[in-house]
């Protein structure tokens, strides 16, 4: 079934079949679950076939209460009447089999779409967005979130549904013995949902600030979890212990503002008071002649179906106020915009390497500009060393030419062209960065090698592995390339890490290569190897270098050297050592 499409910007765009409503959480809930129509016809056809055969009990037992108080009493009508009972209560179990059949998969399926939409818009964030959104309290979205819109169909909305309908049974069976006996239920009714109505207004806030207090929780511990060696080395497990604590002790004042208000639901004293007034109302009318003694039974037993509402209501609508939270809160991520997009019609040519940039400035959102009036220009070809102090913005000048991030005054083109017109995926297949804090993935060496390259041959790996010197390494392993490392390869070591990261990138045969700092974990014995892998690799592509190594500086056709964020000197080795004594300074200290 086709809904209302609305988009959200983002670097990438995937395909999908279907399109998701981002206007509130209600309409994005009810655009998946449109989804699947089909599933919400057999959970109504069960839940008003479970509810009208439920009623029928009560009206055969008022049947056989009058067979019975007959003189003689007519006991041939028991068996047909006790037939009709069974066999009606084995077509409401398999009607009810079917509401919840419908409801559970339904909640299932919008589990995985909507896990399918939230991973999708993650991936299609830019940096600006990760960077700032915690990784914790994403995970606490991603996992417990996308959870409780599970449960917000089943049980919440099954028992809803079923509930309403068991609502409407009175007043359709009772008319059957005397208009007036609707008044009752009503009077119920009417009260129940002001009751209701008062519920979730109060309900709603305590479910988000639980919501909000889990993703707290899990965002410190994802922190210290990330950061256990800094809190070791610290000593500060007490801290830690006492931090979480804390954000546990919030959770649970939460979860229990939220249980206290649940029982204290007000409809429980309406049912019983219900039942009450109902059961006199029909006495008297007895009294006057107007039912007979089963007709009382009768009635009595179809008020009791309120029953049912009334108990469900106290944690279903509890569920839905959850889960309509937790849609709130995934869909905050989803519609978080990024100034990035994936310009799927931009340009897409084979990379040549020219690189200018033409009085850049660049700044993070919430900072001051890192970098100010940048312009230089590097050759197809050419190998460009950056250097300069901690904190002079080398990193943030590199992520400007992938659009890791965009520049935030001035002009950044690659081929005379504005990255900015170009297609992301075309830009970013042809520059590979190597950065100095190396992400490898809990998967196979040769997967992690392949990752630029998906469906590389082993020859093609092992190649690659082989110019970044990591081949002998490899093969000490009991499984070679098969060999599964840990989660950002915590297995190896710093210098292991980034030659693979290296071999990554010649996989790829990048026509701009990055490396940012890529040799600082590597001791010298391997450093002359890997200076000439380096050197082949440049060959024939635009090379940027990020290094402290004056074995690499002293190569590159093109120094840049940035103080503060400006380039205070630009030239090769020679001239530089001659003409700049912020660049001389570097090799004297």
């Amino acid at each position: 079934m086709a809904t209302l499409t609305t988009t959200s910007p983002s670097e990438f765009t995937l395909n999908r079949q279907h399109r998701s409503d981002l206007r509130s959480p209600i309409r994005w809930v009810i655009s998946h679950a449109l989804r699947h129509w089909w599933l919400i016809v057999i959970m109504f056809i069960g839940a008003i076939g479970n509810a009208a055969l439920s009623a029928y009990v009560p009206v055969l037992t008022g049947d056989a209460f009058n067979a019975m108080l007959k003189i003689p009493p007519e006991t041939r009508v028991l068996l047909p009447l006790a037939l009709i009972m069974g066999g009606s209560q084995v077509i409401r179990g398999i009607l009810q089999l079917g509401r919840n059949f419908g409801a559970e998969l339904i909640a299932q399926r919008i589990e995985r779409d909507v896990r399918d939409e939230l991973y999708v818009s993650l991936l299609g964030k830019s940096m600006t967005f990760h960077s700032l959104q915690p990784v914790g309290d994403t995970m606490a979205r991603a996992t417990n979130d996308v959870r409780e819109v599970n449960y917000m169909f089943s049980p919440g909305v099954n028992l809803v549904v079923g509930s309403l309908i068991f609502l409407l049974m009175p007043f359709i069976f009772s008319v059957h013995y005397h208009w007036s006996l609707l008044l009752a239920p009503t009077i119920f009714t009417i009260a129940y949902f002001i009751a209701l109505r008062q519920y979730l207004k109060t309900m709603n806030p305590i479910t988000e600030d639980v919501r909000e207090s889990f993703g707290l929780m899990n965002t410190h511990l994802s922190e210290a979890l990330d950061g256990v060696e800094t809190v070791k080395g610290a000593a500060q497990e007490d801290a830690e212990v006492k931090r979480f604590s804390l954000n546990a002790l919030t959770l649970r004042n939460n979860m229990v503002r939220q249980g206290d208000l649940e029982a204290r639901f007000v409809p429980l004293l309406l049912f019983y008071i219900a039942l009450a007034v109902g059961l006199f109302h029909a006495i008297l009318l007895f009294r006057a002649g107007i039912l007979n003694t089963g007709d009382v039974v009768a009635y009595f037993g179809i008020l009791l179906m309120l029953d049912f509402p009334t108990w469900t209501s106290i944690w279903a609508y509890s569920q839905i106020s959850s889960g309509v939270s937790s849609a709130k809160r995934i869909l905050d991520l989803i519609r978080r915009e990024t100034d990035l997009d994936q310009n799927a019609a931009g340009y897409s040519a084979a990379m040549r390497g020219e690189i200018q940039f033409d009085h850049v400035t660049f700044a993070y959102p919430t900072g001051e500009p890192v970098l100010n009036d940048i312009s230089f220009k590097v050759q197809p070809g050419q190998t460009v060393a950056v250097v300069g102090q901690t904190g002079t913005g080398k990193t943030s000048l590199m992520k400007l030419i992938n659009r890791t991030y965009d520049v935030t005054k001035g002009q950044l083109c690659v081929d005379g062209m504005d990255v900015r017109d170009w297609n992301l995926a075309a830009l970013r297949s042809q520059i590979s960065i190597i950065e100095q804090d190396v992400f490898l993935f809990s998967r196979s060496i040769a997967d992690n090698i392949a990752f630029g390259k998906p469906g590389s041959s082993r020859e093609e790996i092992e190649q690659a592995a082989c110019s970044a010197q990591a081949d002998e390494f490899i093969r000490e392993f009991e499984k070679g390339y098969d060999t599964v490392i840990g989660e950002r390869g915590v297995t190896l070591s710093g210098g292991q890490r980034q030659r693979l990261a290296i071999a990554r990138a010649f996989l790829t045969d990048p026509r701009v290569l990055i490396l940012d700092d890529s040799t600082s974990a590597i001791d010298s014995a391997t450093e002359d190897l890997i200076q000439r892998a380096i050197a082949a690799a440049a060959k024939g592509r635009t090379t940027f270098i990020i290094t402290h190594r004056l074995s690499q500086i002293r190569w590159a056709d093109l120094i840049i050297v940035l103080r503060q964020g400006r380039i205070v000197a630009i030239g090769n080795h020679e001239e530089l050592m001659q003409s700049s004594e912020a660049y001389s300074r570097i090799f004297k200290e």
